[in-house]
C-alpha cells in the first residue's frame, strides 16, 4: 500500500503555489506509507540550460567544490545549488551525456535523481512532512509535479527505492501496485540500452515508459502499451516535460480519484488528498476507470 498525489495545473497564477499545494496532498497521505516519500517538480526551463538532481549521504564532502570540478572537466561553467542530501547541478544542455560521464568519474557515490530541462527530484527515506520539509519543497513555483510516500512490499526501504523514478529526460512515474513481470522486463530493456539502477519493479515501470516514447510512442501511446506488456497490479501517475498522465491496469484494485476544474487537473489514491485544493467543491470528480489512459498536456 502506497500513497500517489499528482497536480496539472492549467492556470499560471496557481504555479507559485504547486510546491505547497503538492506538500499538503502528499502529507495527507501520510499513513498509506510510512517508509519514504519523495516529490518532483516540473519547473520553467531556462534556454540552453539542462540539470541534474543529485543525492548524496556524505553530502557536505561530496558536493564541496563538485561544480569546479565538473566545470574544469567540461570547459564550460557549472553551477551547484544545494538542498540538504541533494542538489541541483546547473549546465549547458548540449554537455547534458558529458556532464553525467563525468560526475560518474569524479564523484562515484554521488547519485542522479532526475535528469532533464524543467524536472527536480527530491526523495529521501522518512515520512511526507520531514522530507518535504529537508528541502522547503512547499516554496517551489511549477507547472505540474507528482509525489509518493511509500510502503516498501519487493525491495528495500532506501533512498534509490523511493519514488518517483526518473529514467528519460524530464520523464518520471510513481506507482501503487506490484509487478510480476518485472525481472524479465528489466532484462530485456537493459539489453535495449535503457539505465535501470535499481531492483525496484516501479524503475522497471519508468524505464519501460522511457523505451517506447524513445521508439516513437507519445505518452499517451506508451501508457496504451503497458496495460497490453505489463502485468501485475498497477496504478501509474507520470510526468514528462509538458504532460500528465494516469493509468489503472484493467483489474484496477488499487485506489484512485481524480478531479478537474478550470484551473487544475489532481490525482489522489484517496480523495481526502484533493480537499484543500482550491475550487474543490466545484470539481468534476471521478474515480479513473480500468485499462483507461488519462492525459494532460500544456
Amino acid at each position: 500500500m502506497c500513497g500517489i498525489v499528482g497536480l496539472f495545473q492549467k492556470d499560471k497564477a496557481l504555479e507559485p503555489q504547486l510546491g505547497s499545494l503538492l506538500t499538503d496532498m502528499l502529507i495527507t497521505m501520510t499513513d498509506r506509507g510510512p517508509d519514504s516519500a519523495g516529490i518532483a517538480i516540473y519547473g520553467a526551463p531556462q534556454a540552453g540550460h539542462a540539470k541534474l538532481t543529485i543525492q548524496s549521504d556524505n553530502a557536505a564532502q561530496d558536493f564541496d567544490g563538485l561544480a569546479e570540478r565538473l566545470s574544469s572537466e567540461l570547459g564550460a561553467p557549472v553551477t551547484l545549488t544545494r538542498k540538504d542530501t541533494h542538489a541541483v547541478l546547473d549546465f549547458p544542455a548540449d554537455k547534458a551525456s558529458e556532464t553525467r560521464a563525468a560526475l560518474e568519474s569524479i564523484a562515484p557515490g554521488v547519485r542522479v535523481m532526475s535528469a532533464g530541462e524543467s524536472l527536480e527530484i527530491y526523495k529521501e527515506v522518512g515520512l511526507p512532512k520531514d522530507v518535504a520539509a529537508r528541502f522547503d519543497i512547499s516554496t517551489m513555483h511549477g507547472t505540474h509535479g507528482i509525489g509518493h510516500t511509500r510502503m516498501a512490499t519487493e525491495s528495500a526501504v532506501t533512498t534509490m527505492g523511493a519514488h518517483p523514478f526518473n529514467t528519460g529526460a524530464d520523464q518520471c512515474l510513481v506507482h501503487n501496485g506490484s509487478l510480476s513481470n518485472h525481472n524479465s522486463l528489466r532484462r530485456k530493456l537493459l539489453r535495449e540500452g535503457v539505465r535501470i539502477e535499481t531492483q525496484n519493479d516501479t524503475e522497471v515501470a519508468a524505464a519501460y515508459l522511457t523505451w517506447k516514447m524513445r521508439e516513437g510512442a507519445t505518452l499517451g501511446e506508451a501508457l496504451e502499451s503497458s496495460l497490453v506488456d505489463l502485468d501485475g497490479f498497477f496504478t501509474f501517475v507520470v510526468g514528462t516535460e509538458d504532460g500528465f498522465g494516469v493509468v489503472r491496469d484493467p483489474i484496477a484494485c488499487k485506489p484512485a480519484v481524480m478531479a478537474e476544474t478550470d484551473q487544475y487537473v489532481a490525482f489522489g489514491s484517496e480523495y481526502r488528498a484533493l480537499v484543500n485544493l482550491p475550487g474543490i467543491e466545484q470539481a468534476r470528480v471521478w474515480e479513473p476507470e480500468p485499462a483507461t489512459v488519462y492525459f494532460w498536456k500544456h
